[in-house]
C-alpha cells in the first residue's frame, strides 16, 4: 500500500481541518484507508505538506454553458452538451444537476428527454449528469426574478404530472414557493418520489418556511436571492433554516448575488448547511458580452449576467471559483472546499461523509488544493 502523508481534509467551519492525515492507496491508485496522523510521529510516505484532498465539485444549480441553455435542448445539441460536460470536468466538477428554469411544458419535456439520452452516454473523464433540477414553474410572481412570467403556474398535481410524467426518475430537485395555494400537495407528491424539494423564488415568511421544512422541504435555492432577507424582526426563510440547523443553504459565492460579508456570516451561522452552487448560465465557457437567452438579451460583464432591464440572472463563473472567493473572504479554505464538494452530496444522498466520497475513488479523479500567497488553487490530485 502506498501512502500520502500530511494531507488536510475539508470540513465545515468549526470542525477539525488542520490535523494532518495519511491516505492509503492500493495498486490501482484507489484510496483504501484514511487515518489521522499521530502528533510528533514520523509517518512514512510522500508528503503533501498540508495541502487538502477533496472530491471534485458537485453543482446542484447550473443552467447551461457553451451557449446551451438546458431548457432549450434538442436532440441535435447532444454533441455540444457532451462538450460542455467535458469542460465541466476540466473545471473540476464531477457531477451536476442540470437546472431547467421556468419554461413551456413541451420544451421542458424535450429537454428532459435529451438529458436522459446524454446520461446514458456517460464516460470516464466527463462530468456526470445527475437528475435535473426544475427551478419552477411553481414560483411566486413577485419573486420570479428572471423567470418568464408567462410560464409560471399554480402548483397542482395535474400541472406537475403534465411536466414530469414519465421522467420522475430523471429529476433530483424541484424549487418552488411553498406558500402558494396547492404547494403542500405538490411537495408531498415529490417527496413520495424521493425528489428533493427546495424553497426558492418565494415570498414565504419564517412561519410559512418552517411549515414547509416540516413537510420535507430540505433546501433553500440561492439563499438570500429571490426571497425575503434576514431581518431582526422578520427572519424569513434564511433565519428559519439557520434556526433549524438541518436545511441546506444554496449560496452563489460570486460576491454580487450576496455580499461577501453576508456570505461569511451565513457560513458562520450555519456551517454544516452551506452548499456552494454556480448558477452558471448558457454563456458559461464563453467570453463576456451580449448573448441570447430564450427570446431575451443577456448582458455578461465580469462573469455576472443581467437582463437588459438590469435584473440579475446568474453568472458565467465556474463553481470552484466560488470556493476560492469564499475562502478569501472567510480565511477558512477547508470549509469553503467542503461546501462545494461534500455538502452537495449530502443533499441528494450520494455520500453522507467525506470518507464516503473518497474511499474507493482513484486519486486521479480527486482534487488537491493548495494555498499560495494567500490564494487557494486546485489541481487534479495525481
Amino acid at each position: 500500500m502506498r501512502r500520502i502523508t500530511d494531507v488536510r481534509l475539508p470540513a465545515p467551519l468549526g470542525s477539525e481541518t488542520e490535523r494532518p492525515h495519511w491516505i492509503g492507496l492500493n495498486d490501482e491508485g484507489r484510496i483504501v484507508e484514511i487515518q489521522p496522523q499521530i502528533d510528533d510521529e514520523t509517518c512514512p510516505g510522500s508528503s503533501w505538506h498540508g495541502d487538502w484532498l477533496s472530491p471534485r465539485g458537485m453543482d446542484l444549480q447550473i443552467n447551461g454553458g457553451l451557449g446551451l441553455a438546458f431548457p432549450e435542448l434538442s436532440a441535435t445539441d447532444l454533441p455540444r452538451l457532451i462538450g460542455l460536460l467535458e469542460l465541466l470536468w476540466a473545471d473540476g466538477v464531477e457531477a451536476i444537476a442540470p437546472t431547467l428554469v421556468t419554461c413551456g411544458i413541451a420544451p421542458l419535456r424535450q429537454a428532459l428527454a435529451v438529458l436522459h439520452q446524454a446520461r446514458l452516454q456517460h464516460q470516464p473523464g466527463r462530468c456526470r449528469l445527475l437528475g435535473a433540477h426544475l427551478e419552477g414553474p411553481f414560483l411566486a410572481e413577485a419573486r420570479r426574478g428572471a423567470h418568464p412570467i408567462e410560464h409560471l403556474a399554480a402548483p397542482s398535481l395535474e400541472a406537475l404530472d403534465h411536466r414530469i410524467r414519465g421522467f420522475e426518475s430523471d429529476i433530483a430537485l424541484v424549487t418552488l414557493a411553498p406558500e402558494l395555494a396547492g404547494a403542500n400537495t405538490v411537495i408531498s407528491a415529490l417527496r413520495q418520489r424521493n425528489i428533493t424539494v427546495a424553497l426558492g423564488h418565494s415570498a414565504a415568511k419564517a412561519e410559512q418556511a418552517g411549515q414547509a421544512f416540516e413537510q420535507g422541504v430540505g433546501m433553500l435555492t440561492h439563499a438570500f436571492n429571490a426571497m425575503p432577507g434576514l431581518h431582526h424582526r422578520a427572519p424569513g426563510p434564511v433565519g428559519e433554516a439557520c434556526r433549524r440547523g438541518d436545511i441546506a443553504l444554496g449560496l452563489i459565492a460570486d460576491g454580487v448575488h450576496v455580499d461577501p460579508t453576508m456570505a461569511v456570516l451565513l457560513q458562520r451561522l450555519a456551517p454544516e448547511q452551506l452548499v456552494l452552487v454556480s448558477d452558471a448560465l448558457a454563456p458559461y465557457g464563453l467570453a463576456d458580452g451580449e448573448h441570447r437567452w430564450d427570446e431575451r438579451v443577456l448582458l455578461v460583464q465580469n462573469g455576472t449576467c443581467r437582463l437588459e432591464d438590469g435584473t440579475l440572472a446568474g453568472v458565467t463563473l465556474p463553481q470552484l471559483e466560488g470556493v476560492k472567493r469564499l475562502a478569501t473572504w472567510s480565511g477558512a479554505a477547508g470549509a469553503a472546499i467542503w461546501g462545494a464538494t461534500v455538502a452537495p452530496r449530502r443533499v441528494i444522498g450520494t455520500a453522507g461523509t467525506l470518507n464516503d466520497a473518497l474511499v474507493g475513488q482513484r486519486l486521479t479523479n480527486l482534487l488537491r488544493w493548495s494555498q499560495r500567497e494567500g490564494e487557494l488553487h486546485w489541481a487534479c490530485a495525481a
